[in-house]
């Protein structure tokens, strides 16, 4: 007998029928009720390896709550609106509250994102700023690292008597996990130093990726290390870190020491998120989970390195990626024009580029796997990227009738699998 699940594709879900004698779904077990205010309030009074909020902010000081920017649904207006009342209760003016939006190399975010992000009470009551990562005014320089990458931040968290963080944890496919530090480096930090840091991810020799990188890896990492070490050189005072469901509710949450408690989140995640699963097999059919993990093509890419885990090379992948915002950055779209990975490489090899990674990696599964896509991405774009685009799910999965058994991930970079 056949069953149906629901995929999301943007704000909406695709129903999906499919044979359980030849699909497995992977990670649709791990079901967790989002907290309410009270439940979340406890935990912030359970700080790990640090003292309370309250007890590190005094009346009258200036704070920098740090938050992601759209391409991050992490639970963040929840925490922020609770933290801010603190705060307040604490003696902290609203006016020396801000809020910063970590949008990196990313574009700035919308006042409609912002209300979203942040709910409407808190954006209508606090002030926020924009990030500009070529804003040589707006960036400070605070040294370099022990490879010689030049830190340069933005002023802002130096003007600020202290610095919070409000981030999100799950995999990421080359810093290990998402969160704590990058809401900093690469989230505050100039062109240059992103540029340069996010270059550590590429051997440059090997033409290939450089080594301890990946998803769920943070010892050894040099991205990881890389990062580290530049928010160290401008510490927050305080991290929030939360463990999130598809829906950006917070299901767990972490707060302390902007290092320590990042560590613990992550273990905790990749604890609940990580999955064994059988082998590889012929057929893997993704979602990026929706919106906003497929508002465009740099964040649906996470997904299909996801799918590319548990597929064998030569199978097919079919991904659901709407893409409203297009490829995500004019940089990115450009390298296809190379053409093959192998020379994406070569350029990367000669002029390391954060966009130009991106590409390459996708391209190198593009050309490792039969990847299938149903996105509103045109039909140009998806030919230069390496992709088949199919008008919907079904005639993507009903071209593959024939193949043998698959999975189904219907979270895409939400879990980890691992096979045996």
């Amino acid at each position: 007998m056949k069953r149906s699940i629901d995929l999301n594709y943007g704000n909406s879900k695709i129903p999906f029928e499919y044979d359980p004698a030849r699909f497995d779904v992977i990670g649709d077990a791990v079901q967790m009720a989002p907290l309410s205010d009270v439940e979340l309030g406890s935990l912030f009074d359970n700080p790990f390896e640090s003292p309370g909020i309250e007890d590190i902010v005094s009346a009258n000081e200036s704070v920098l709550i740090v938050v992601p920017d759209a391409t991050r649904n992490i639970g963040a207006g929840q925490i922020a609106n609770l933290l801010v009342r603190r705060l307040i209760a604490a003696g902290v003016t609203p006016f020396d509250i801000g809020i910063i939006f970590a949008t990196g190399l990313h574009r700035p975010v919308t006042r409609e994102e912002r209300i979203s992000i942040l709910t409407p009470f808190i954006e209508q009551r606090i002030k926020t700023y924009e990030h500009d990562p070529r804003d040589l005014g707006g960036i400070l320089k605070l040294g370099d690292t022990r490879s010689g990458i030049p830190v340069e931040l933005n002023r802002k968290l130096i003007e600020s008597d202290h610095v919070v963080l409000i981030g999100g944890v799950q995999f990421h496919y080359f810093a290990g996990f998402t969160g704590g530090r990058k809401l900093i480096c690469p989230g505050l930090a100039s062109k240059r130093t992103v540029v340069k840091t996010h270059g550590l991810a590429f051997d440059a020799k090997s033409r290939s990726r450089a080594a301890h990188v990946g998803p769920s890896i943070l010892e050894k990492n040099p991205v990881h290390q890389g990062f580290i070490e530049a928010v160290e050189m401008a510490p927050p005072a305080y991290a929030f870190n939360s463990l999130f469901d598809g829906g950006g509710n917070v299901t767990d949450l972490v707060s302390g020491d902007w290092k320590s408690s990042h560590l613990e989140a992550c273990r905790r995640h990749a604890e609940k998120y990580t999955v064994e699963v059988e082998g590889k097999r012929d057929f893997v059919i993704v979602s990026c989970g929706g919106y906003p993990h497929d508002v465009n093509m740099v964040q649906a890419h996470k997904a299909i390195e996801t799918a590319s885990l548990v597929c064998k090379e030569g199978g097919s992948i079919v991904v659901l990626a709407e893409c409203p915002d297009g490829a995500g950055s004019a940089e990115f779209e450009k390298w296809f024009s190379y053409g093959m990975a192998e020379n994406l490489a070569e350029r990367l090899a000669e002029k390391y580029s954060v966009g130009g990674q991106t590409a390459w990696s996708l391209k190198q599964k593009s050309e490792k796997f039969d990847i299938r896509i149903f996105s509103e991405l045109s039909g140009d774009m998806t030919r230069s990227m390496g992709l088949v685009k199919f008008a919907d799910l079904a005639a993507a999965a009903a071209s593959l009738k024939n193949a043998a058994g698959g999975y189904i991930l219907p979270f895409g970079a939400k879990f980890l699998p691992l096979p045996k």
